[in-house]
């Protein structure tokens, strides 16, 4: 059944250059376009001079096969791992080529010889947003039989789901069907990535050293990298210490009477908060996120403290670093977020044979477990004698927090504006608070904030300030988007902007209401669909509103919007079913030529989405 292709993103090369490379790819062996593939991405990331790439790419001979790099990425941890990686096999003179997944072309998997995959597991085992194309190529039946291919894959995951390093097992398990050998074993890093992802890579340039064949020595002596492997001033381990301008309140109180001031008790804390990052020299885009570094409240300390039965002031040396039990507890443990380690943990130590089981391969009961409870909950579930010595090595490491922007330096200057969810919550007879939010809520101005930049180069506005976009932004999912029309406000953009927000109530969660209604009376929001899911019998979500806009949707597709997402997982789920609805009804009504439609968007880098 005929489908309407995607619009084609337009080409930036004049018409020569558009000839010259045409020309190149129809006449070039398989060797030379690998080779260009990857000299003419340095050439693309390096501020050398063309003539100076020139000199020192034309040393290396294009007839050595270089090792294949492949990362996918949603947060950028995988992409650095794979970085650091290629530039150890750079710096060993091996032929090797980086690339994001869905930049690699997947007819030239049947040629490879040497292959890396670093890849991220997103959610319960979903692959990144960029490495959906080739997980989908590299599972389905039109993925090639690989004899000649040597191969290892490093994952990276959180603990704290069931399905840990699930995408990255997967692959690992493909390529091996596939007829590959493995060189090495899967590395599977949790939240203290470095402690498997640094002897991963050692391993690794040990199997490339004697699988490629290095670069003679006179060309090693010439050879000036085309990509420079410069590390940000500022980092997770090295944030810079900003300093917050405003923390408001921008959820209100439902009215619930008559009667004077009658109001309900506010259930939904979302916070605004302003952050001045004058002087750090600190630069983002829509779209990148904020990392901040947090401690974990005190109430939530006393509660670990209390549930073991430790005192705080219990010295505490690890790893080479000693401090008291609560300070490791605040600033260097993870306690709300459990994880399969820490409850084996907890298992061994309080004999408990039914938590045991929950770990135990393929039961399903881990995951329900991993979701409804804090670290705390299990602490007092499972009683176990502790010493602080012990308990310091079971907890993981703090896990990143990142925050997507929510603000264009073009509007606000040296500033970076956060959006969030204030978690708090009874469960299991007790009151819980998220260990970031309820830190990020208590600041007060002035307050100081360890912070530093995430960037995220898939979820930008484009490139031609022309182009429509759609953004579906339930809840703080938002956030980004307010930051996208600022910057297509402040830029001149002439696409237009249509914005698809939810949340349970209008009176109290409407999101920067009165911000959207002044950008709709400036045109600088072209279209405002709203879906708030309890203010009426039927809970109305944004995909319902997605199905009823689904004709202009699709057309604005055509046209060449861009498509952007951000909010939680499952919402991000149920808006790609929708989407896929969408496509087939106007589209054929071919469901396989819809999924082919999506697809093709998200290789354009026309459909992203920043899911969590």
């Amino acid at each position: 059944m005929s489908h309407l292709p995607a619009s084609p993103l337009p080409t930036p090369l004049t018409g020569p250059q558009a000839h010259l490379l045409t020309q190149f790819a129809a006449t070039a062996d398989h060797g030379a376009l690998l080779w260009a593939s990857g000299y003419l991405a340095g050439i693309a990331r390096a501020p050398l001079p063309t003539e100076l790439a020139l000199a020192t790419a034309s040393a290396a001979p294009a007839s050595v096969r270089p090792a294949t790099i492949i990362f996918g990425s949603q947060t950028g941890n995988a992409k650095r791992a794979a970085d650091a990686l290629h530039a150890q096999l750079e710096a060993a003179g091996l032929p090797a080529r980086l690339l994001r997944a869905d930049a690699y072309a997947t007819r030239e998997l049947a040629h490879e010889t040497v292959l890396f995959v670093v890849i991220s597991t997103q959610g319960e085992g979903d692959p990144p947003d960029d490495a959906i194309g080739f997980t989908e190529f590299l599972l389905g039946k039109r993925a090639p039989k690989l004899p000649q291919l040597k191969y290892a894959v490093l994952g990276l995951g959180d603990a704290s789901y069931a399905d840990f390093c699930g995408i990255a097992r997967k692959l690992d398990a493909r390529l091996a069907e596939l007829g590959g050998t493995r060189v090495q074993a899967l590395g599977e890093a949790d939240l203290d990535i470095d402690s498997v992802a640094a002897p991963w890579r050692e391993q690794a340039l040990a199997h490339a050293r004697t699988l490629l064949k290095p670069a003679s020595a006179p060309h090693l002596a010439t050879v000036t990298p085309l990509r420079p492997h410069a590390a940000p001033a500022w980092t997770h381990e090295h944030p810079f210490i900003a300093s917050v301008l405003a923390n408001q309140r921008i959820t209100g109180r439902e009215f619930k009477g008559t009667g004077f001031r009658r109001y309900a008790l506010v259930d939904k804390d979302v916070r605004h908060l302003e952050v001045s990052l004058e002087g750090s020299g600190l630069q983002y885009e829509p779209g990148d996120a904020l990392g901040i570094v947090h401690r974990n409240p005190a109430t939530v300390v006393d509660a670990v403290l209390d549930a073991t039965q430790l005192a705080g002031d219990a010295a505490v040396t690890f790893g080479g670093q000693t401090l008291p039990l609560a300070q490791w507890l605040s600033d260097h443990r993870e306690l709300t977020r459990l994880a399969r380690p820490v409850l084996a943990a907890l298992a061994e130590r309080a004999n408990a044979r039914e938590l045991a089981q929950l770990l135990e391969p393929g039961n399903s009961g881990l995951a329900p477990l991993l979701g409804d409870h804090q670290l705390i909950d299990a602490l007092r579930r499972w009683p176990a004698a502790w010493d602080a010595q012990a308990l310091v090595a079971a907890l993981r490491p703090q896990a990143r927090r990142l925050y997507s922007i929510a603000s264009s330096r073009k509007r606000v200057g040296e500033e970076a504006h956060l959006t969030l969810d204030v978690l708090r919550y009874q469960a299991h007879g007790h009151d819980h608070i998220g260990a970031a939010s309820g830190f990020l809520s208590a600041l007060e101005e002035e307050a100081a904030l360890p912070v530093y930049i995430e960037p995220n180069e898939r979820f930008r506005v484009p490139a031609d300030a022309s182009r429509d976009i759609i953004m579906v932004g339930p809840g703080t999912g938002v956030a980004p988007f307010r930051g996208f029309v600022q910057e297509r406000s402040e830029t001149g953009g002439t696409g237009r902007n249509w914005l698809f927000f939810g949340a349970r109530h209008f009176n109290t969660e409407f999101l920067y209401q009165t911000e959207w209604q002044e950008a709709l009376a400036k045109g600088e929001l072209h279209r405002l669909d709203l879906a708030f899911s309890r203010d009426q019998a039927q809970r109305i979500h944004v995909q319902q509103r997605l199905r009823e806009q689904g004709r202009a949707v699709f057309d604005w597709l055509q046209g060449g919007a861009h498509l952007y997402v951000c909010g939680a997982i499952q919402m991000g789920k149920d808006v790609h079913a929708a989407l896929l609805d969408i496509v087939a009804a106007h589209n054929g009504g071919d469901a396989e030529a819809a999924a082919d439609y999506l697809s093709g968007l998200q290789r354009e880098g026309r459909y992203a989405r920043d899911v969590y």
